[in-house]
């Protein structure tokens, strides 16, 4: 990838960014979130019967006047969340003329500075062929986003990536938080059971499809060779016509819509971006009309 993605310029779209959504964050982007479960915060939450050892001063003595038996208050536990970022790095993502990988870095960058000025922890990965490769680590403040963002410049977008045998065998955590993987997911590579993996682990999990504007709206026509991104071996000599465009787009919609009901059945949250669109469109427009801002 030839030159710098973030850079002084894009840091001030992200200021001005932070500055429009500002205090309409709906729930994916805060820090010191309410989790499920209990602990010690203010908000009363449920009750249960108290068990001799327990603390007395969480006692419910209302409910013993009324019901002559011990019950303990239950409050929601407040934790600072730690947004993990995943970001697809196989060659496909260089494809086109707005370039997929430039895109992901762009949407990486803007997710990790609306975590990291809510106070949420922030550690961003590049997945390359069956690993991770951790390229920032629990990034707190806006001090520590300045210094370190910049990281993100030196990915390399190579060979091919596999998202479940990359992801699985990592450190995860367990609910403190949302899981978010950057792809354009057109690959024949299983990515289901990281997706699966995330929820049962009860993240918060955001699978972000980008795709060029050739691979959303083709042009070609006529006699054309093509070579699949990741592997030059695997090459496709045909005469573009309407029919194959037809064929094509049947394609791309079966491909766009496994991954879209991937995310639903498990509850994750899915959003299809061109590597065209800006982010400010980004996140005024699909961002508002998913509900993540209001």
């Amino acid at each position: 990838m030839s030159g710098l993605v973030i850079n002084e310029e894009f840091l001030q779209e992200l200021e001005m960014l932070q500055t429009l959504v500002k205090n309409n964050v709906a729930g994916l982007f805060g820090g010191n979130h309410q989790t499920k479960n209990f602990g010690s915060s203010c908000e009363y939450a449920d009750f249960r019967d108290y068990i001799p050892g327990d603390d007395i001063t969480k006692i419910d003595w209302n409910a013993f006047a009324r019901f002559e038996k011990l019950y303990l208050k239950l409050y929601l536990d407040e934790r600072q969340r730690h947004t993990k970022i995943y970001i697809d790095a196989s060659r496909s993502m260089s494809y086109g003329k707005g370039k997929k990988d430039v895109q992901a870095i762009k949407i990486a960058a803007a997710l990790a500075y609306l975590s990291v000025n809510e106070m949420d922890k922030v550690s961003i990965y590049a997945i390359h062929e069956k690993h991770i490769e951790e390229v920032i680590s629990g990034m707190l403040g806006k001090e520590a986003y300045i210094n370190s963002i910049g990281k993100l410049n030196d990915i390399e977008f190579v060979g091919d990536s596999y998202m479940s045998e990359a992801i699985l065998p990592s450190k995860v955590g367990y609910g403190d938080g949302m899981s978010i993987i950057i792809s354009d997911f057109l690959t024949d590579n299983n990515y289901e059971d990281a997706v699966n993996y995330l929820a049962d682990k009860k993240r918060d999990v955001f699978c972000i499809q980008i795709l060029s504007s050739e691979e959303l709206n083709p042009k070609a026509r006529g006699k054309m060779h093509f070579f699949d991104s990741e592997n030059n071996e695997r090459s496709y000599r045909k005469n573009i016509n309407r029919e194959i465009i037809k064929a094509y787009k049947m394609a791309l919609d079966y491909a766009t819509g496994k991954i879209r009901e991937c995310c639903h059945a498990r509850g994750a949250d899915y959003m299809l971006c061109s590597s065209a669109d800006s982010v400010t469109e980004i996140f005024f427009n699909k961002l508002i009309t998913m509900g993540v801002l209001k």
